[in-house]
């Protein structure tokens, strides 16, 4: 597998979940894949799950034995690979915080992942373009207009918003974004990234002076809270 399969996988289960069986597990049917390979994979699957239903503290102990499998290797551009699945569900879910945990493995990762790293950023280079998957290069490449009819054609939803992510980032995320965004999200049943960009579309109504628009937005993350505390 090259480093972009690594970032081209389908949907949830083959894209960021099935991109850490692509990176870690090799996705190959021979021969057996080594143990930490399984338990690695494994683990990631896990988390992202656990991440974006909002269960913080599974997530972060899956995460954390997805990391510790991937070191056993003592290959840094494996477990850069680790780091970037996380961030990308956090960006996803619009917590931009950073990725300082790849900053720390950038030299020994591929360009590819570094590629990624600056668009999950938001600080893609014109260079970066040709590195990363065919539908990232659509949406991060020049285009005029909106950019949600080539979001709307990614048939990976959790690519879906990690791109609608980083529109935001870049001041790229017009309302038709957002609510494909919200909807991608509300369609999956992911917790954490609904609230989150039904909360970004709150305060857009809230600066509108949309009360009525704002105060059904609230009425869908009270439903979404129902459902359990983010824990």
């Amino acid at each position: 597998m090259t480093p972009r399969a690594f970032f081209t996988a389908r949907h949830l289960r083959g894209r960021l979940l099935a991109l850490a069986c692509t990176a870690l597990a090799a996705c190959s049917s021979a021969p057996p894949a080594p143990d930490w390979q399984m338990n690695a994979h494994g683990a990631a699957q896990k988390a992202v799950e656990a991440y974006l239903s909002g269960n913080t503290r599974v997530a972060g102990l899956e995460f954390a034995r997805a990391r510790q499998e991937t070191a056993r290797t003592g290959e840094p551009a494996l477990l850069a690979r680790v780091v970037l699945l996380e961030c990308a569900a956090r960006v996803a879910s619009l917590e931009h915080g950073g990725c300082a945990a790849f900053d720390a493995l950038r030299a020994d990762a591929h360009p590819a992942e570094q590629a990624y790293a600056r668009y999950l950023a938001g600080q893609l280079a014109p260079q970066d373009i040709a590195l990363l998957p065919p539908a990232q290069q659509a949406v991060a490449g020049p285009r005029t207009g909106s950019a949600a009819p080539l979001l709307a054609a990614m048939p990976d939803p959790l690519a879906r918003l990690v791109a609608a992510g980083v529109l935001l980032q870049t001041g790229d995320a017009d309302p038709q974004v957002i609510q494909l965004a919200t909807a991608t999200a509300s369609a999956q049943g992911w917790r954490r990234p609904l609230l989150a960009w039904l909360q970004l579309q709150v305060q857009r109504a809230g600066q509108a002076g949309d009360t009525e628009a704002a105060a059904r937005l609230r009425r869908r993350m009270d439903l979404v809270d129902q459902g359990g505390a983010m824990r």
